[in-house]
C-alpha cells in the first residue's frame, strides 16, 4: 500500500482515524508522498469436488493431486483455532526458518510467563471443512520469560535474541502451510507461529506462495513495522524488519489467516496438485518454479525482491500461468539480508529514504516502489493491472459475463456484488506503456477514492509462451471465498453468500484451467480496453 492514514477494522464497519491504518485490523501507515499515494493525490459445502482431470485430458489424476486428496481425506481437527489468547506476552514465539523441506528441523524460540507450554503443529487445508489437521504435538516443555525486544538505533528494526526453546523435526510432515499453536501451561494463553514445509519440486503443480515478506512488513510486534514507529509516525518507521520476532496480528498468525487460508482450503478441496513455498524461497532459488503449472499470489503480496520478480517472470515466459488473487501485488522492491539466526531473515525497504540505504549506496538499486525512479519498473508489465489506490469499499461489477471464467456463475452484464472491491484495488491503466496487450477486462467496477473517480478491473492476458495471467483487481478476493449469509452480520466486510459463491466458482474455473497447462493456448484474450474505457 501507499503511505496514508486510514483504518479498516476486522468487522468491516469502516471506522476511520489518524496515525494508523488497518487491513482487517492490521496496523499500517502514515504519509510518505512517493509514487502513487492515496486516492485523490495522484460455508462452502464439505462435499468433495470432482477430481481434476490430468493435463493430458485423461480421467485419472496425477500422483501429486492424488497424494493431496489422500491427505485431505484424513480427519481434520477443528479445535486448531485459538480460543484463549490470554494477555499480551502470556506466550509468543517465532521459528528460525520461514520454511523447511520435509524432514528438516527448525528451532522454535518461545517466551512465556507460564512455567511450561506445549506445541501443536496443524497443517492448514480443507479436511472436510475442519481446515486444519494435527500432524505433531510436543510433550510439555519448560517455559521462561525471555528478553524484551531490541531496537536497532540506525534502522529502527525490532528483533529479539531469544534462546531456542526446542528443535522441531518435520520428519513425516506433508508439504504445506502450518500453524504451530503454543499452549501455555495452566491455560495462561495461546499463540500461533506460522511455518511452511515447502515443496522440493513445483513441477506439474500450482504453487501457493506464502507472502512472508509482506507479513513481516505489516507486523507490529514491538510497536514498529515498515509503516510507522511506536509513536504512530511514518518518520519513525522501521527501515528494516526482522523475522526474529513473533507476529502480532491474528494471535501470531499474521496476514496468513485472512489473506491466504481461504484459498488454500478451496484449492485443497478441489483436489488440485499443489506445491507450497514462500516469497523468500522464490527469490532465492532461480530454478524453483521450473515446470510449475501456475504461481498463485494470494490476497496481499506487496513486497517483492527483484530476484523474486525476475524468477516469476521467467517462469511465466516459459509457460507457467500466474494468478494474482488480490491487489497491490509487487508494489514494493525489497532486499533480503541475514540476521544472527540465518540467511534472508531481514527485509530491507527504505521507501522514499532509499538514499540512506547502505545497499543502495553500494549497488545503486533502491528499495522503494517499483514504479518510482531510479530504476522505475512498473509492476503492470508482469500483472497486466497496476495498483491505483485506497481506501475503497465498493461493489464489484461484472462487465464481461460471457467470459469463460464466469462459466457456471449465472452472472449477467452489470451484476454487482457489494463490498467486494476493497480496501485496495488495481486497474488496467495504459498510461503505463508497459501494460501487456492484448488484455481482456472481465469486471469494471466504478470506485470513488477520497473524491477521485476511478475503476477496479479484473483482467486476463497471455504471453507468447501461452501462459495466462489473471488479476482479480481487489484485495478482498480471497477473503470473499468465505463470505456467507446476507452480509448483515458485518463479517467478511459485509460481503454476502452471493459474493462467496461467485468468487469460489471463478476461482475454481481459473485453477482448473491453469492446472491443465498454459491457459492462453486454450483461452486467448480478446482485447477490450478501448471498448471498456472508451479510448
Amino acid at each position: 500500500m501507499a503511505e496514508q492514514q486510514a483504518v479498516e477494522d476486522p468487522s468491516g464497519s469502516g471506522r476511520s482515524g489518524t496515525g494508523r491504518r488497518r487491513f482487517l485490523g492490521l496496523a499500517g501507515a502514515a504519509a510518505a508522498g512517493v509514487g502513487l499515494t492515496a486516492c485523490g493525490t495522484s460455508s462452502a459445502s464439505s462435499a468433495r469436488q470432482a477430481p481434476l482431470a490430468g493435463a493430458s485430458g485423461g480421467s485419472s489424476i496425477g500422483p501429486a493431486a492424488a497424494a493431496l486428496q489422500q491427505e485431505n481425506d484424513k480427519p481434520g481437527n477443528p479445535d486448531w483455532k485459538i480460543g484463549n489468547a490470554g494477555p499480551d506476552r502470556a506466550i509468543e514465539g517465532w521459528a528460525d526458518r520461514t520454511s523447511v523441506l520435509p524432514g528438516e528441523s527448525f528451532g522454535l524460540h518461545v517466551s512465556t510467563t507460564a512455567p511450561g507450554f506445549k506445541v501443536s503443529a496443524y497443517r492448514m487445508g480443507w479436511y472436510g471443512g475442519a481446515r486444519g489437521r494435527l500432524v505433531w504435538q510436543s510433550d510439555q516443555l519448560p517455559g521462561s520469560k525471555q528478553s524484551a525486544a531490541a531496537l536497532d538505533p540506525h534502522t529502527r528494526m525490532i528483533s529479539t535474541d531469544w534462546s531456542k526453546s526446542t528443535t522441531v523435526d518435520t520428519t513425516g510432515w506433508p508439504e504445506g502451510s502450518y500453524l504451530l499453536r503454543l499452549d501455555a501451561a495452566n491455560g495462561a494463553g495461546q499463540r500461533y507461529v506460522p511455518v511452511t514445509v515447502r515443496s522440493a519440486s513445483t513441477a506439474g503443480k500450482l504453487v501457493v506462495v506464502n507472502a512472508t515478506a509482506t507479513w513481516q512488513a505489516y507486523n507490529t510486534w514491538g510497536d514498529y513495522n515498515l509503516y510507522n514507529g511506536q509513536n504512530g509516525a511514518y518518520a519513525t518507521r522501521s527501515l528494516v524488519v526482522s523475522f526474529d520476532r513473533p507476529y502480532h496480528e491474528y494471535d501470531g498468525a499474521g496476514l496468513f489467516m485472512v489473506y491466504e487460508t481461504p484459498l488454500i482450503a478451496l484449492a485443497e478441496k478441489l483436489g488440485l496438485p499443489l506445491a507450497y513455498v514462500t516469497s523468500t524461497d522464490v527469490a532465492g532459488q532461480p530454478d524453483l518454479l521450473k515446470g510449475a503449472l501456475a504461481v498463485l499470489s494470494l490476497g496481499h503480496d506487496e513486497y517483492w525482491s527483484p530476484e523474486q520478480r525476475a524468477n516469476v517472470v521467467a517462469a511465466r515466459d516459459a509457460g507457467t500461468n500466474l494468478a494474482v488473487l488480490g491487489a497491490n501485488c509487487c508494489f514494493r522492491r525489497v532486499r533480503y539480508e541475514p540476521s544472527p539466526t540465518g540467511a534472508d531473515r531481514q527485509v530491507v525497504c527504505y521507501k522514499d529514504s532509499y538514499k540512506q540505504d547502505p545497499g543502495f549506496q553500494q549497488t545503486g538499486l533502491p528499495t522503494n516502489d517499483y514504479r518510482v525512479a531510479p530504476h522505475a519498473d512498473p509492476e503492470s508489465s508482469m500483472l497486466g493491472v497496476i495498483y491505483d489506490g485506497y481506501p475503497v469499499d465498493e461493489p464489484y461489477v461484472v462487465g464481461n459475463p460471457g467470459h469463460w471464467l464466469f462459466a457456471g456463475t449465472g452472472v449477467q452484464q452489470g451484476d454487482s456484488f457489494p463490498h467486494l472491491v476493497g480496501v485496495e484495488y488495481d486497474r488496467v491503466n495504459t498510461a503505463f506503456d508497459n501494460t501487456p496487450r492484448p488484455i481482456e477486462i472481465l469486471a469494471h467496477s466504478p470506485v470513488v477514492c477520497a473524491g477521485r473517480k476511478s475503476f477496479s478491473d479484473t483482467a486476463f492476458y497471455t504471453v507468447p509462451s501461452g501462459a495466462g495471467v489473471f488479476a482479480s483487481g481487489t484485495m478482498r478476493w480471497v477473503e470473499a471465498l468465505d463470505a456467507s449469509g446476507d452480509g448483515s452480520s458485518g463479517a467478511d466486510h459485509s460481503m454476502d453468500a452471493k459474493a462467496g459463491a461467485m468468487t469460489q466458482k471463478v476461482t475454481e474455473n481459473l485453477l482448473r484451467a491453469f492446472a491443465a497447462g498454459p491457459a492462453g493456448k486454450a483461452h486467448p484474450p480478446q482485447d477490450n480496453v478501448a471498448a471498456v474505457y472508451g479510448h
